[in-house]
């Protein structure tokens, strides 16, 4: 049978996985977006071209791949095609012919974006960090079993039905809690319209055909969103998005079952980051803080926001490998830390009570009262940046790795010293 591969972040989100599943997609026939919504970016450079992709699978510049939309995804029809849009006037071949849509994914419509946005507004400061792109509160749909599905769509009639019903709730709710505007029926349906016809063509069992191209011998890449210690119920919670983001997420998120999933890459930055609000043990508010964001480009590609940076944090990043079952981690970024004299590595935390711990705890309390333990290493002078070669990386950049090893208890597969896909070390191939 395939070998097939699960990409994950590992930690805060934002640690470069499009590059590497774009990279890794040529070895497959399929590649899989199990969760999230188009809160996620993933940012391609192929050639010296940019690209950025928020919900299509990154396998997409691949002209013969398939590609697919699980049940995990909350799909917004507008971001949808508007991405579409782009790679079509790019001149990316046939991207909607070979894009399939799980037809049980819940939708993202108007009244979502409304409320998410009216609900950000009203916590003051104690906003939690959402792009207010309605991922939310598609979520809570989800589960309170009123969502829209992709499948709502192939009866625009009984679904007009269902919407005034699902408005109802929504505009109590915008009108009474947050002072907000209501949203209208009519320009609910009017996005419903416009974009149904394009989406019809696309609707497919999912599971079926991942299943049958599994059976056939063939290898898929599931290609998660935001990263580990964002997770639903294992993140810094409540500063986390609203989906499981790990690795066994995969298996409900595309309809797979549990055996077809073999090797779990997980994505780490040499250093780390954090976008938005919650919690950051190692954070730095100095000039190396400073110089990680401005070398490593560290804005979000679909937002904008500036991202928080920080040491190497070990100890959450065991945390990472322990509930994702990580058979690899690839770091990507190494080539930011070129240049920096002292290097530290966050190894475990002080607590409060004065008691240690070597792997990050659960919630946003516990971890706000972590105080990090640190290990400091000789940095290097040389560039790192584009070496395809591990053996001609500077000597301390080889122990920075090795030591990530010993301490996290994974093994460096891959090494990214660039953002193009050629500019990447392989030293355990996933898919070998």
């Amino acid at each position: 049978m395939a070998k097939n591969v699960v990409v994950i972040g590992a930690q805060w989100g934002d640690e470069g996985k499009g590059k590497i599943v774009d990279w890794l997609a040529e070895e497959t026939s399929g590649v899989v977006r199990f969760q999230g919504g188009h809160n996620a970016g993933h940012t391609l450079v192929v050639g010296g071209k940019k690209t950025v992709l928020r919900l299509i699978p990154s396998g997409i510049l691949h002209e013969k791949l398939e590609c697919f939309i699980g049940s995990g995804v909350v799909l917004c029809p507008q971001a949808l095609f508007g991405e579409i849009d782009e790679l079509n006037a790019a001149g990316v071949a046939d991207v909607e012919g070979r894009l399939k849509i799980a037809p049980t994914a819940t939708l993202i419509l108007p009244y979502h974006i409304a409320l998410d946005q009216a609900r950000e507004a009203s916590r003051g400061a104690g906003k939690i960090g959402t792009t207010g792109r309605g991922i939310g509160p598609a979520y809570e749909d989800k589960v309170a079993r009123r969502a829209i599905r992709v499948v709502d769509l192939l009866d625009t009639g009984r679904l007009k039905e269902k919407l005034e019903s699902v408005l109802a709730y929504y505009n109590v709710q915008l009108q009474n809690l947050h002072n907000a505007a209501p949203v209208a029926l009519e320009d609910v349906m009017a996005v419903v319209e416009k974009f149904a016809p394009r989406i019809r063509p696309m609707v497919a069992d999912v599971p079926r055909i991942l299943f049958d191209k599994y059976r056939k011998g063939e290898r898929l890449l599931f290609e998660g969103a935001q990263g580990t210690l964002l997770d639903i119920d294992y993140g810094t919670y409540p500063f986390v998005t609203s989906s499981n983001c790990l690795a066994g997420a995969a298996s409900a998120g595309a309809g797979v079952p549990p055996q077809m999933l073999h090797y779990v890459l997980g994505i780490v930055k040499a250093y780390t980051t954090r976008v938005g609000s919650g919690p950051f043990p190692t954070e730095l508010f100095d000039d190396v803080g400073a110089g990680l964001a401005e070398r490593g480009n560290e804005f979000g590609s679909v937002t904008g926001r500036a991202r928080r940076c920080g040491w190497f944090d070990a100890a959450a990043l065991k945390r990472s490998i322990q509930i994702n079952g990580i058979s690899g981690m690839c770091i990507t970024k190494l080539d930011v830390m070129d240049g920096i004299e002292e290097i530290k590595i966050c190894t475990g935390y002080t607590l409060p009570d004065g008691s240690t711990t070597d792997i990050l705890p659960f919630g946003s309390d516990a971890v706000a009262g972590c105080t990090p333990v640190y290990e400091t290493m000789p940095g290097w002078t040389e560039s790192t940046f584009g070496v395809k070669e591990y053996d001609k990386l500077p000597a301390n950049a080889r122990a920075y790795l090795k030591r990530i090893e010993e301490i996290c208890g994974a093994p460096v597969a891959i090494v990214s010293t660039g953002p193009d896909r050629e500019e990447t070390i392989v030293l355990h191939h996933p898919f070998a």
